[in-house]
């Protein structure tokens, strides 16, 4: 009966307010202790008892109350922070408060005219806060002019650096947040502006390396707390989308500023909590149905401070402080604070920066590890172990980590650690490919990956067995982590969302990344590398936008790599170009006249129909997985701002040949095309692994290419029409590809002196002449003569033995010269910053649903969509 007795008090104080036409005077402390002092609500209580209508309402009609009463909900934040919270009444003011807050912010945030409120400094509010009570008494009635900030007075605190201070404070307040170390007794009270919060570290890791007793009323008291800085920092969410990106967050600044003397704990308790989680504890089967896990709803609201905090422009900064303190041996809560800051003035950016002993970074990895791979945990009794859902902020979590702490970036990829990162994101882009509420997730796992693949160790690692069997909607296949990448990939083009298709462009780059350094390709992946060369390469595909070159011209630079760097053990791949080199004939002989074109477009339009109702016809997947599923209807989505082309994503660099990459000042972000392959001009050789070939036998053969080439591509040419590249895999892949492709962008030049075909016709042969299958043809003439000599002497019909031939075989001294191994880097922009800041955010508002804190509100930097 109290409790409800409590919430029908908390009820009545609300309409009281609601119905006030004037102004409720400051001093009033009955009837603005009713919000707080007399109630034991929870937060969804508070948010069912305070309507979304009544706040605008007093919001409009009152504006002076709901400006009193956040500043007495603030008042009391600071009284707490400064008392230490001893007694139990005054921590339940404390979270009355707090939940108060959290639910009226984002009332405040929505209406331009109050944005400024929280930044405005009431008159005689100095630095000690609204603990004193002249400074209440002297808030005046008409709050909207204080909104102006018209009261400077010296010394003067903002509200928002009260409450942000108070807050902090409090996210260490002993026997409220943390374990107190000292022994209970009025005598021994701790002074709350005299304690060292890095000794009340919450968790053991970076930087501390005690093991705090766990507790779960101070887990819940925290993450109330987080909840509340949480909703501070979603202003962002109310301002639109900006390409500038130049728009900072006052809240996350003065945050993570030095005027915050609680941010290297802060930041530590963070991401030691998150790194330090273990969802599965002991094993035990369905422990989690039988006992509540408060720890990870702190560790979800802690990944998603952090993400918050961690926003910046790019990683440059970090990179330079990071520079600056590599003379430092250890990093320590203690050794931080005595060195000097250099870098961001964000210290959280900084902090995260200056993170280089190999014990912080094996405990970070491990733990974001642990955490990713917790969804793809199979047991034998279904639904036995705990599954997280925060998987989306922990990939924002790793990425920024890669971006601002280049040393930990090199960690991860010096070992084989890495492909426990890759794993999951691989079981992440498959299961999510034909979820449209998912879109941003494999955005961001791309992007990782596109991230990663910029570095030689990436391909290299990739060359490990896989051993891990995750199920996966994939055919079952033996070989490496490669070919489990390259199948994914393939599934996300053939049979993902339409929406997909924009990141075709980086798929194919990370395969062009790291394909200089794949040993051995299994027969499935090298299949799959050549449906996508046949589903690209049909006329009617390649006419009907104007980047859809592009994929073929990644796709070839592929194959070159393998072939110049990687022949020996790459068996399978050859001989997968062999069997399909009616494909690069067809390329060498594309037709390009006004009128091919045209047949080819109007063949697009009646064959769409015919690709969309083609049964699939993939191999058995592995046991225990289920295919991917488009997303329930009703199912919310955030939008997302539209990612930068591929060249604005990447950088090229050049391999040198001590293996160092060396960034090109022309940069062409397209793929590889140089009149050099075209003209057959001999390119130095720059790796040192590649095959040793003389550069005299290169050039002698160079003639006889083209003829040889003509030769079998007349061949292949007279054939054309009875050949039909839309096969059943082509057309799946195809249906997805060409349903959202878009009409060609001529210059206004050559629509003013060429019609439309005439346009097509001119800029097909622009890129057609360059085309790099020079070294594919060379292969193709050399090897394929010999297979079919083989075959016929020994009467083979079994390809196993074709493959031992060819793994045995050379092609020392005939193939041209290796190109430059060349990578497109990742490089941090504008435009990915803006995507980064629309998808964290609709990711936070989607997943903060108990309370729903953002829910119905005029939110500006996304829509929030239902399918």
């Amino acid at each position: 009966m109290g409790n409800a007795d409590s919430k029908l008090n908390f009820r009545k104080a609300v309409i009281r307010l609601t119905t006030k036409t004037q102004p409720v005077e400051t001093t009033d402390d009955a009837f603005w202790d009713q919000f707080w002092a007399d109630t034991a609500t929870t937060v969804q209580d508070v948010f069912a008892l305070v309507p979304a209508a009544e706040i605008r309402a007093v919001r409009e009609e009152s504006p002076s109350n709901l400006a009193t009463l956040c500043y007495k909900a603030v008042e009391k934040l600071v009284q707490g922070a400064e008392s230490g919270c001893p007694s139990e009444k005054e921590r339940q003011i404390v979270l009355n408060c707090t939940r108060l807050l959290t639910r009226i912010l984002p009332y405040i945030f929505e209406d331009e005219d109050w944005r400024g409120f929280f930044w405005s400094t009431v008159p005689g509010a100095g630095l000690q806060g609204p603990r004193q009570s002249h400074t209440v008494r002297q808030l005046r009635r008409k709050w909207p002019e204080d909104l102006q900030d018209e009261g400077n007075d010296d010394g003067a605190r903002p509200l928002a650096e009260s409450l942000l201070l108070a807050v902090s404070d409090l996210l260490f307040c002993p026997d409220f947040t943390v374990q107190s170390h000292k022994r209970a007794g009025p005598e021994t009270e701790e002074d709350m502006q005299s304690i060292d919060s890095c000794e009340y570290i919450w968790e053991a890791g970076v930087g501390f390396a005690q093991t705090p007793p766990l507790d779960y009323i101070h887990d819940l008291n925290r993450t109330e707390l987080l909840k509340l800085l949480l909703t501070c920092f979603s202003d962002a969410m109310y301002l639109p989308p900006s390409a500038e990106n130049n728009i900072l967050n006052r809240w996350v600044t003065f945050f993570s500023s030095t005027d915050n003397r609680h941010a290297l704990p802060l930041f530590t308790s963070l991401l030691n909590v998150v790194c330090a989680y273990d969802p599965v504890g002991y094993g035990i089967p369905y422990n989690y149905l039988m006992f509540s896990d408060y720890r990870e709803v702190l560790v979800e609201h802690a990944v998603q401070i952090l993400i918050v905090t961690l926003e910046h422009e790019a990683g440059a900064a970090a990179a330079t402080a990071q520079h600056n303190l590599d003379h430092l041996d250890s990093l320590s809560a203690y050794a931080m604070e005595d060195k000097e800051l250099v870098g961001p003035d964000n210290l959280f950016v900084n902090y995260l920066s200056r993170i280089h002993r190999e014990e912080d970074f094996i405990f970070i990895l491990k733990g974001l590890a642990r955490l990713m791979t917790n969804p793809l945990i199979q047991t034998y009794l279904p639904n036995s172990t705990k599954k997280i859902q925060f998987h989306q902020e922990l990939l924002v979590l790793f990425w920024k980590l890669c971006d601002f702490n280049k040393k930990f970036l090199f960690f991860v990829l010096k070992s084989s650690d890495v492909l426990d990162v890759l794993v999951p994101i691989l079981f992440y882009l498959n299961d999510a490919r034909a979820d449209q509420s998912c879109m941003g997730l494999i955005h961001i796992g791309v992007f990782i990956l596109l991230l990663l693949s910029g570095e030689r160790n990436f391909g290299v690692r990739l060359n490990k067995t896989y051993s891990v069997r995750v199920p996966m909607d994939i055919p079952v296949f033996t070989g490496t982590h490669a070919d489990l990448l390259i199948m994914i990939f393939h599934k996300i083009i053939t049979g993902g969302h339409q929406h997909l298709k924009p990141l075709f462009d980086c798929l194919l780059t990370i395969i062009v990344n790291v394909s200089p350094y794949l040993k051995s390709l299994s027969m499935v992946a090298a299949n799959k590398l050549l449906h996508l060369l046949e589903a690209f390469s049909t006329n009617w595909f390649l006419f009907s936008a104007s980047q859809n070159h592009h994929l073929v011209f990644f796709l070839l630079e592929v194959f070159n790599n393998i072939i110049q760097y990687q022949f020996d053990g790459n068996c399978n791949l050859v001989y997968t170009l062999i069997r399909k080199r009616h494909i690069f004939h067809q390329l060498a002989n594309l037709t390009s006249d006004p009128v091919t074109i045209h047949k080819a477009l109007e063949m697009k339009k009646t064959t769409l129909a015919r690709i969309s109702r083609t049964n699939s016809q993939e191999t058995i997947s592995m046991d225990g997985s289920r295919p991917a599923v488009p997303a329930k209807p009703g199912t919310l989505k955030a939008s997302l701002v539209a990612i930068p082309a591929i060249d604005k994503l990447t950088e090229k660099a050049q391999v040198s040949e001590d293996g160092t990459m060396v960034c090109l000042q022309h940069n062409t972000h397209s793929p590889q095309i140089t009149a050099d392959q075209n003209t057959h001009t001999l390119q130095p050789q720059t790796a040192g692994d590649q095959h040793k070939r003389s550069l005299q036998s290169a050039d002698t053969n160079t003639s006889g290419i083209a003829g040889a080439s003509d030769t079998e591509s007349n061949s292949g040419r007279d054939n054309e029409e009875s050949f039909h590249p839309e096969s059943g895999p082509a057309r799946r892949c195809l249906s997805r590809v060409a349903e959202s492709a878009t009409d060609w962008n001529p210059t206004p030049d050559w629509m003013v002196t060429c019609s439309p075909f005439s346009v097509l016709f001119c800029q097909v042969l622009s890129w057609k002449s360059k085309l790099p299958l020079q070294t594919i043809m060379r292969l193709l003439q050399v090897l394929v003569p010999q297979v079919e000599k083989i075959c016929i002497d020994k009467g083979l019909t079994d390809e196993s033995e074709i493959l031992k031939f060819l793994q045995h075989g050379t092609l020392v001294g005939l193939l041209p010269v290796p190109h430059p191994i060349l990578i497109r880097k990742y490089q941090a922009n504008a435009a990915t910053a803006m995507w980064f800041r629309t998808y964290m955010w609709g990711v936070i508002y989607l997943r903060n649903v108990d309370p729903p804190i953002w829910y119905d509100t005029d939110v500006r930097l996304f829509e929030i969509q239902r399918i």
